[in-house]
């Protein structure tokens, strides 16, 4: 028994450890709201590390995304990606440079202001060990049932939710694990319907699903889209094409920028990308538009 005790306490003593360390992003003494949010999304000589003495994951990057503007993310595996996203998110503030949201550094704003306008879809989705119902209001806590019906409705997975016993009252399970990996997502797009936010962060990679999964996720998406300003790591040639501007990074910095058919043109990292990546994928991309 003095085994196990000793073995909680320590481990009791880690959890705490971890619980009491400084969070690295907070509000600044003069952090004011963010309101009336139009969408622009804007880096400005952005340059950021991990670490002291790590090479940088973006280093001197400027781009500028007008609002409602759908911005494809593209390049090799460490370009930067994810971590231009985490930026405009503010899961981390940059040792160089400016990210702006309609023109105002997100380091002056609220974090609960600046996250009320940003909804995230990633890849892995956390859901909690709770019932999907109460898994959509983490949203939008005082969403009522007609709104969460309308938000699975426009996420292809109300049908589904529908034919279980305990409907929207089904309990998921932790992490989601009663759920497939398909459904699981939809259950993200569809909690990011209904909180409705003024720019879309999404990693929109598909590949570990099956067909049917993966056509009725890229159904889902299509009401995301709509109105407002969308910046997506791009794995399926169908969002490259419908892109208003792709943004091409490579070690970390800004190589090019266009749309896809300049950017062919242009022969350079792009179009080499096109060929190993998106050009196998015109099949079903011709499939999914019918």
């Amino acid at each position: 028994m003095e085994r196990y005790c000793t073995g909680s306490l320590a481990l009791f003593n880690r959890i705490f450890a971890v619980l009491d360390l400084p969070p690295e992003v907070t509000d600044h003494d003069d952090a004011r709201p963010l309101e009336r949010v139009r969408g622009a999304v804007g880096f400005d000589r952005v340059t950021f590390a991990y670490a002291p003495g790590l090479r940088p994951a973006l280093q001197d990057v400027s781009f500028q995304i007008e609002p409602g503007q759908l911005v494809a993310l593209v390049g090799p595996t460490g370009a930067g990606k994810s971590t231009a996203m985490a930026l405009v998110s503010r899961f981390h503030d940059p040792q160089q440079g400016r990210v702006l949201v309609d023109g105002h550094d997100v380091r002056e704003v609220t974090l609960e202001s600046l996250g009320s306008h940003i909804g995230i879809v990633f890849q892995d989705t956390f859901l909690f060990h709770a019932s999907i119902a109460d898994n959509l209001r983490y949203a939008r806590p005082d969403a009522t049932d007609e709104e969460l019906i309308a938000a699975a409705t426009a996420a292809h997975l109300h049908e589904f939710i529908a034919s279980l016993p305990d409907g929207y009252d089904t309990v998921v399970g932790e992490r989601g694990h009663r759920l497939s990996g398909g459904e699981k997502q939809r259950v993200a797009i569809a909690r990011v319907i209904l909180k409705d936010p003024r720019i879309l962060l999404l990693d929109e990679a598909t590949s570990h699903l099956d067909t049917v999964s993966e056509q009725l996720i890229q159904a889902a998406l299509k009401p995301l889209f709509a109105g407002r300003t969308t910046i997506a790591i791009a794995h399926r040639l169908s969002t490259v094409l419908a892109a208003d501007q792709i943004l091409v990074l490579d070690h970390g910095r800004l190589v090019e920028q266009g749309t896809h058919t300049e950017l062919l043109a242009v022969g350079g990292l792009y179009a080499e990308l096109y060929e190993r990546q998106f050009q196998a994928q015109e099949p079903t991309v011709a499939q999914l538009s019918r």
